[in-house]
C-alpha cells in the first residue's frame, strides 16, 4: 500500500539530532537521540515511559524548537473524551443558524437542507488530535501523560496512529497531508494496550547520569561553578535514592542550583540545605524523611 503523505526527514542523522536537541536546550544521551532519529526516519510515533520529571515532556518540545514545527499537545486527564481531544460540533452556533432560518420562513422539506449546512466546516471545531492532522505545516504532536486518561482514549488513538487520518462522520474520513512526530508520553500508573505499544516505537527515560546531569546544570545555571554543580547533583541522587513520594526531578535540580546562585552561598552548607529543601521536595512527610537521612 503506498502512503501518499508528504513526510520529510526532519534529522539526517543521531548526531543531528544531538546537535539539534542541545541548541533547542535539551541535552540528549545516545538512547535519546537514536530513538528519536529512528522514530523520525521510520516514521513512528514515538512512547516515551518513565518517572515524572525527566524530560519527558521536554523532549517534544525540543524536537518542535530543533525541526521549526508547530507543538500541538493534547494534555491527557481523567474524564478526558473525544471531544476534548478530537472534535466537537459548535453547538451554539448551530442553534443560531437553525433558529435565524426559522425566522426567515424555513419549513418543512427545507430541513434536510439546513442539517447539510450545520454539519459543515463553519460549525466544527477542531481539537488538537483533528488539528495535527489537518495541519498543512511540520506538526509535533504531543500527547502527554496517556496513562492519566481512560483507555478509550487509546482506541481513539489507533486510526490515527496507524493511518494517520481522522473519520468524522458528518464529513467523510481527513487524511493527514504530512505526516506529524508524533510522541506520546506516560509516567506508568498504568499500563497501556498492547494494540498501542505495536504501533510506537519505544523510548524509557529514567534521571540522567551524574555527568549528564551536571552538564544539564551547566547549560541552564552558566554561573554556578562547576563544583557547585558536581555537589548540587551529588545532593539530588542521595534523595534520589531515599523512598520519597516525589524524587526531585531534572528541573528541581537546576532550580536547586539557581537557589544556591541567587543566595550567594559559597559553600552548600546544612543550613542552606536544611532551610530551602522546599525547593527540591513538595511533601512535608519528604523533606521530615530527608532531614534524619541526610543528618540536617
Amino acid at each position: 500500500m503506498t502512503d501518499n503523505r508528504r513526510v520529510t526527514d526532519r534529522f539526517t542523522s543521531v548526531d543531528d539530532v544531538c546537535r539539534g536537541l542541545a541548541e533547542a536546550g535539551y541535552l540528549a544521551s545516545d538512547a535519546i537521540a537514536t530513538t528519536t532519529f529512528l522514530a523520525d526516519r521510520l516514521g513512528k510515533p514515538l512512547l516515551v515511559e518513565g518517572p515524572a520529571g525527566v524530560g519527558k515532556t521536554e523532549l517534544a518540545k525540543a524536537v518542535a524548537r530543533a525541526t521549526g514545527a508547530r507543538l500541538i499537545r493534547l494534555q491527557c486527564y481523567e474524564g478526558v473524551d473525544e471531544a476534548r481531544a478530537l472534535y466537537e460540533w459548535n453547538h451554539a452556533k448551530q442553534l443560531l443558524r437553525i433558529t435565524a432560518s426559522k425566522g426567515a420562513g424555513d419549513h418543512g422539506g427545507e430541513w434536510d437542507a439546513l442539517r447539510d449546512n450545520i454539519f459543515t466546516e463553519e460549525f466544527l471545531l477542531a481539537r488538537p488530535l483533528l488539528e495535527a492532522v489537518r495541519s498543512p505545516e511540520p506538526v509535533v504532536l504531543l500527547v502527554d501523560e496517556l496513562d492519566k486518561a481512560d483507555v478509550e482514549i487509546e482506541g481513539l488513538l489507533l486510526e490515527i496512529l496507524s493511518d494517520f487520518q481522522v473519520t468524522v462522520p458528518e464529513l467523510g474520513t481527513i487524511a493527514a497531508t504530512q505526516r506529524p512526530f508524533v510522541v506520546l508520553t506516560s509516567n506508568a500508573t498504568r499500563e497501556l494496550s498492547e494494540a498501542l505499544r505495536r504501533r510506537c516505537l519505544f523510548l524509557h527515560i529514567d534521571y540522567p547520569s551524574p555527568e549528564l546531569e551536571q552538564q544539564i546544570v551547566a547549560q541552564h545555571v552558566p554561573g554556578l561553578s562547576a563544583a557547585h554543580a558536581e555537589s548540587v547533583v551529588r545532593l539530588v541522587g542521595r534523595l534520589r535514592e531515599l523512598r520519597l513520594r516525589k524524587s526531585p526531578s531534572v528541573a528541581e535540580t537546576v532550580d536547586w542550583a539557581r537557589t544556591l546562585l541567587a543566595l550567594g552561598s559559597a559553600e552548600m552548607s546544612e543550613a542552606v540545605v536544611r532551610d530551602n529543601l522546599g525547593v527540591l521536595l513538595k511533601h512535608q512527610d519528604d523533606i521530615v524523611r530527608a532531614t534524619k537521612a541526610l543528618d540536617l
